[in-house]
């Protein structure tokens, strides 16, 4: 009896040396099953920072101190986080390491784009096959110079012959394109037609009760821009969500994405950070026509609107738009050609710098510089990494607005030379990264100390601004968050990707 009371009290002091003190616990970021592909890299974050972190068979995939997870070969192992000051207190999440490319998928054997069998017609093209939609309804529509068929016609003057087209809505830069970014207008009269004009960029983002008031179904054709910083989509979103309160029907009539819809690219915004520049956790470079994005707003983000699409026919997702044949219209003042849009996603973060980002150029967002840059040092620097798809030129320009007005700026041209192999999110941060180590000095993130100031509003989240992660971690980042939201993203395609023959 004596020996099982001594056992029994060895028992309990063990189990009281093991005891984790009350409130230490730890929660990975994700959860479930993540996926990396061999060769690549994702990183993982824990709720503590002072955590250990281990492959539970290093022979899978490696991880570093920082949660940096390598694939080594095709398998699947746990990655496991626990607290430094007790290893009995851990989360991990399983990891499958599969081969195959990233973000595009394989199509080796899909035939090549051949110019001659390239016929796009675009949703409005459709429209006499879709006029039951709008017998005996008031019909609105949103929509600016880019909403036209592809014999040059306005959509407004399409839907005003045809349907009972009662109102039109403006987004940012208005129904005619002549405002500057971030300039409103007010509501005014259309001259050709006599129909209202109100503004969805200005005193209220959204239509109001009275703007839709006798309105039984609202339209949508706008070109967008293929990246999640452009407003149009948001002003799309918040019509969606005003017409499901009244009951009001809503249309979108597609075309295509400029930078195809094949590949995708970027981090997942982080809520905290939703603005009109990045309403939902979305990527830069999402890889979806405007009417997938509507799919995807009203099921995933609860708009909860009667949503009909009406999709074009003939579109490949590895069109960009100058595949296409179609009249490109520039969706915004600042906003010239389809360059302009393989780099957008990429360079729209110096925005929230003090560099210029070509705006007051004739070639914006492909020119970045500024008045402190050596464009010899950074080009060179920037060739060095070798950077698929792109090459970097010495450049200097002279903006006519907006940052650096009037001064001289040196810094590079962004030069796409394959558009299937240029990434442009990773780009836009190699490029912010190297030129912040080269003049520590005189690089500066606007509004830094401001909690969701404009780079973090971009960026969707705080860890640029406060440099959190080295340049292979950003890619890391970009790596896993690109096929996390790829889950998402091909539950709402409305165009299959191509298979081989």
């Amino acid at each position: 009896m004596k020996r099982l009371f001594i056992l029994m009290l060895i028992l309990l002091l063990g189990l009281v040396g093991c005891t984790v003190p009350q409130g230490e616990t730890i929660s990975l970021s994700v959860k479930g099953k993540v996926q990396v592909k061999v060769g690549d890299t994702t990183l993982l974050s824990a709720s503590s920072t002072n955590v250990i972190w281990e492959s539970l068979d290093e022979s899978i995939a490696t991880v570093s101190e920082n949660g940096l997870v390598e694939g080594v070969k095709v398998g699947t192992t746990f990655i496991r986080a626990s607290l430094t000051t007790s290893a009995a207190v851990f989360d991990q999440v399983t990891l499958e390491v599969i081969a195959g490319s990233t973000c595009t998928p394989n199509c080796d054997d899909c035939p090549a784009i051949d110019p001659g069998d390239v016929n796009v017609k675009l949703g409005i093209d459709l429209i006499d096959e879709n006029l039951s939609l709008f017998e005996g309804k008031n019909v609105g529509l949103i929509t600016n110079p880019t909403g036209i068929n592809s014999q040059y016609e306005s959509t407004i003057d399409v839907l005003y012959e045809k349907v009972n087209l009662v109102a039109l809505f403006a987004p940012e830069h208005g129904i005619r394109g002549n405002l500057q970014a971030g300039a409103s207008a007010s509501t005014y009269t259309d001259e050709k037609t006599g129909l209202p004009v109100y503004s969805l960029y200005g005193s209220t983002m959204r239509p109001t009760a009275q703007m839709l008031e006798g309105i039984d179904i609202m339209c949508i054709d706008l070109q967008d821009a293929g990246a999640r910083f452009y407003t149009y989509v948001y002003t799309m979103a918040y019509a969606m969500e005003e017409c499901a309160k009244y009951g009001i029907e809503f249309v979108v009539f597609d075309r295509p994405n400029p930078i195809g819809g094949a590949q995708y690219e970027g981090n997942i915004l982080d809520t905290a950070y939703s603005s009109f520049i990045g309403l939902y956790p979305i990527l830069q470079r999402h890889g979806l026509t405007i009417a997938e994005l509507a799919m995807l707003f009203n099921e995933e983000f609860d708009l909860n609107v009667t949503l009909h699409t009406i999709a074009m026919e003939g579109w490949d997702r590895r069109y960009y738009y100058d595949d296409t044949k179609l009249p490109w219209v520039i969706p915004s003042p600042n906003f010239p050609s389809i360059e302009t849009a393989m780099v957008y996603p990429g360079t729209c973060i110096f925005e929230g710098t003090n560099l210029s980002e070509g705006r007051g150029t004739t070639i914006p967002f492909q020119v970045i510089g500024a008045p402190y840059i050596n464009a010899d040092d950074w080009a060179e620097a920037l060739n060095a990494l070798n950077l698929p798809g792109v090459a970097f030129r010495p450049a200097y320009f002279t903006p006519t607005f907006s940052k650096n007005k009037d001064l001289l700026c040196a810094g590079v041209q962004v030069h796409v030379t394959d558009r299937t192999l240029f990434e442009p999110v990773k780009t836009g941060w190699a490029m912010l990264d190297v030129v912040r180590n080269m003049y520590p000095a005189d690089f500066r993130i606007l509004n830094a100390s401001t909690n969701r100031n404009t780079m973090d509003l971009i960026t969707g989240g705080r860890f640029i601004t406060l440099d959190t992660y080295s340049l292979e971690e950003q890619f890391a980042l970009i790596a896993s968050d690109s096929e996390a939201f790829n889950a998402t993203r091909m539950q709402y395609l409305l165009y299959p990707y191509p298979t081989g023959e």
